[in-house]
């Protein structure tokens, strides 16, 4: 199971593991308070897409677009997240204001698809 949290809320047993799908660090938030099982910085947009994006809603869907081509071509970043959330909770970290527009909500949907995915093929053999 994937969750999604914002680095301000508060720390649940619930979680599972906590991993930070930032590039950049949550601004007045200390690594105590966190909580975290890891910061997974190489799995987040990159820079350039980052900037792009500006957490503008109107650019949401090609965002989408382009952060999965990057995803696609670094398996190694999110397979890890995958195989964790495969043994239990998950929780996607995130630091932005918009709780629907933002990387880790791409970021879970894309990891939900590619469950989807192993499931249906686990099924069909």
């Amino acid at each position: 199971m994937i969750k999604l949290k914002r680095a301000y809320e508060p720390v649940a047993r619930s979680d599972g593991v906590r991993l930070l799908v930032e590039r950049l660090w949550p601004r007045g938030v200390s690594r105590e308070t966190l909580h975290l099982d890891g910061w997974i910085r190489d799995v987040a947009p990159t820079t350039a897409l980052r900037k792009w994006f500006d957490h503008d809603p109107a650019k949401w869907v090609e965002f989408r677009i382009r952060y999965f081509r990057e995803l696609d071509s670094r398996p190694d970043v999110w397979r890890p997240v995958l195989s964790a959330a495969q043994r239990g909770s998950v929780t996607l970290v995130y630091s932005a204001h918009d709780e629907v527009h933002n990387n880790a909500v791409a970021l879970r949907d894309y990891l939900q698809a590619k469950m989807r995915r192993r499931r249906r093929m686990v099924r069909s053999r």
